[in-house]
């Protein structure tokens, strides 16, 4: 069966450019009304967490219809560095992990995401069962990253890799899907990745 996975920098809930106003909830709403099966969110504001359940749920949302388990979150950044985590859920009765994470922007070094991206890895193979599919999904910092037996990443800095099962190319939203009344919700574009999975 088919499985869509979305991942998302929602901004801090802005434009592009940013302005006054925010947007968080249409993101949210938008990114949610086709009922991906598993949509990542980067950059939600501190203050939404409390609301984010009101409108659909966490800042890794799993769709209703699947059992799933909260596996923790682990910090991936390096002391004195902004603090950055990877999180994960495990759907449990397709035996697939989502790993979300966010790494370190450091304009040209790109060691420090590579690094965090490693760490994010490891995170969330030690919480898979071995015959499960992992998925790494978020804004890595990073073109073209490569992980061995995962699927190659596509352009731009926002990937979903998955190892472990067949699967399309990863796939950005076209500007136009992300424009509401006008208006161009985030700096990033939303990426899908679609996952064939046992029934």
């Amino acid at each position: 069966m088919p499985l869509l996975v979305r991942t998302w920098n929602v901004f801090h809930g802005n434009a592009h450019p940013p302005g006054r106003k925010g947007f968080l909830r249409k993101m949210v709403e938008l990114a949610s009304a086709d009922g991906p099966d598993v949509l990542c969110l980067q950059e939600v504001p501190v203050w939404a967490l409390p609301r984010i359940d009101d409108w659909s749920g966490n800042a890794i949302l799993v769709a209703a219809h699947h059992a799933a388990s909260d596996l923790g979150h682990e910090r991936i950044s390096d002391d004195g560095r902004e603090r950055r985590l990877v999180q994960a859920v495990r759907l449990d009765e397709l035996g697939v992990v989502v790993g979300n994470l966010h790494a370190s922007n450091e304009f040209g070094d790109v060691s420090v995401p590579r690094a965090e991206l490693e760490r994010a890895r490891s995170f969330v193979e030690r919480h898979a069962l071995p015959d499960d599919v992992v998925v790494l999904a978020g804004d890595f910092n990073l073109r073209e990253p490569r992980l061995d037996g995962y699927t190659d990443a596509g352009d731009g800095i926002d990937h979903v890799l998955v190892r472990g099962t067949a699967t399309g190319p990863s796939a950005p939203w076209p500007h136009d899907r992300r424009v509401v009344d006008g208006i161009v919700l985030s700096d990033h574009a939303p990426v899908d990745s679609i996952l064939e999975v046992p029934a």
